[in-house]
């Protein structure tokens, strides 16, 4: 049996048992903070570039499904009177620098076969920028007014500015000259520029689309192939 002075004894000599003082665990406690910090931060920066990077690429595939269109469809325009003069000449295309009109058929797997008299309008988007809108109207056969169909579509939105502009059918002398505006009668013009500047990163690249179809040729002609320019344009 153990002496009260043996028990004594012994216990001096025990280790003393310790726990953590406030000062560590607070301490740890703010390493572990600055450790949840990092691995948030690290997380919220790759999700934010991927969010941007699927952004970038739908913004891209706008672009590129809106020059597209309008290069198909602008070669496509044909020599169909959409209105006339005060002398009764007819006009098979009018623009200005926000705004453009002319006759083209539109795909079929769009659902709306035959020609189409459509207009491409630079509108205010609400948001300080513009959105480049295309519009649809049928053109009957009885040559009664054009039936719109639907609401405009966007083809491009966040534009912070554009412009619309037309060149001349060539001479044998020189080139055709571009103009801001078109309303001649009896004609078409060569190459219609449509130029954008959108907001962000993404470039709108410049757009010269060709008309092929030479309205002057077609005076008195009633095969609008024959009035088909050969030329490339420069």
């Amino acid at each position: 049996m153990t002496s009260p002075r043996a028990a004594s004894m012994h216990a001096g000599t025990a280790p003393a048992q310790r726990g953590f003082t406030l000062l560590e665990v607070l301490g740890a406690l703010a390493l572990f903070t600055l450790l949840l910090l990092g691995i948030y931060s690290g997380v919220r920066t790759a999700t934010h570039a991927v969010r941007s990077g699927e952004t970038s690429i739908q913004r891209l595939d706008e672009v590129r499904s809106a020059q597209q269109f309008l290069r198909r469809e602008l070669a496509q325009a044909r020599a169909v009177a959409i209105a006339h003069t005060d002398k009764g000449d007819p006009l098979f295309f009018t623009g200005d620098a926000h705004e453009l009109r002319f006759v083209a058929p539109l795909p079929g797997y769009l659902g709306r076969l035959g020609p189409q008299l459509q207009q491409l309008k630079l509108v205010p988007n609400g948001k300080g920028g513009s959105r480049l809108e295309a519009s649809f109207a049928l053109m009957p056969p009885d040559g009664s007014a054009a039936r719109p169909l639907g609401e405009p579509e966007v083809l491009v939105d966040n534009i912070r500015s554009g412009s619309f502009s037309y060149r001349a059918p060539d001479t044998q002398q020189a080139p055709g000259d571009w103009h801001d505006r078109w309303d001649g009668s009896r004609s078409m013009p060569r190459v219609v520029r449509i130029a954008l500047e959108l907001d962000g990163t993404t470039a709108w690249p410049r757009l010269d689309a060709p008309l092929r179809v030479d309205a002057s040729a077609l005076q008195g002609q009633t095969d609008l192939l024959q009035g088909l320019q050969r030329r490339t344009v420069q």
